[in-house]
This record gives structure tokens, sequence and C-alpha cells, in this order.
């Protein structure tokens, strides 16, 4: 995919969150959890995160109905594979738990981010 294009796509899902997606970002930004800073819509090679965590290495997707389809469970498999091959870890929750359960949720995220060890990546440009 082309980087513009790849670009304006993020900019456009940053503008246009799921309700869950925006739930979410009260509670992960301005380093609300545990002093970890997120990004939103992050880009990932050809992949866009919802959320993530360049420090600890953490992509934090949710998932809605859409994910549930067997095409969208295989391609969320493809996603998962490429995302820890470049060495994320992967958080997932569904958009009923983030409505239902946004602390237990936040519980969660929070070992994982805890469980792995910073990672500093040099700037480059």
């Amino acid at each position: 995919m082309d980087i513009d294009i790849q670009r304006d796509r993020a900019r456009s899902l940053r503008r246009n969150m799921t309700s869950a997606e925006r739930k979410l970002w009260v509670a992960l930004k301005k380093r609300a959890l545990g002093g970890f800073r997120f990004q939103r819509q992050a880009e990932i090679g050809p992949y866009i995160a919802d959320f993530l965590c360049r420090e600890r290495s953490v992509v934090v997707e949710i998932d809605g109905a859409t994910h549930s389809s067997e095409s969208a469970v295989a391609a969320d498999r493809c996603r998962t594979a490429y995302l820890e091959a470049e060495g994320y870890a992967v958080f997932r929750a569904w958009n009923a738990d983030v409505y239902e359960n946004l602390n237990g949720v936040l519980e969660g995220l929070l070992k994982v981010l805890e469980s792995r060890q910073p990672v500093f990546r040099r700037r480059i440009g």
C-alpha cells in the first residue's frame, strides 16, 4: 500500500473511531494507564493498529461483530502473525468487553504491558 494512502487512511480512522475505541482511548490517552503512552491508529507495516504502545511493543485491537466471520478471523490471524513476527504483542478485546468490563480490559492490558521489557527505538529522520 502506498505510504501516503495508508497515512491518509490512519488519519481518517482517528477522526472516525468506533464508540468502543473512543471509550478505550479516554482510558489510555495522556499516559492514564500505568504511565504508558499510546498512539491511536498507528501504522505498522501494511497494517493500522487500533492502539500502539511503542515503548513496550504492544498492539491493542478492539474487535466488533465484523471480526467474527470466518474470513475476518483468518485475516486477524494473519495480521497477528505478522505483528508478532515484528516483535509486537497483540492484545485483543471485544467491543462488548470495553462497554461492559472496561476495568477488566484495562487490567489485562496493564498485565501485558508490565510483562514486556521496554523497547528503545531510535528515531530516524
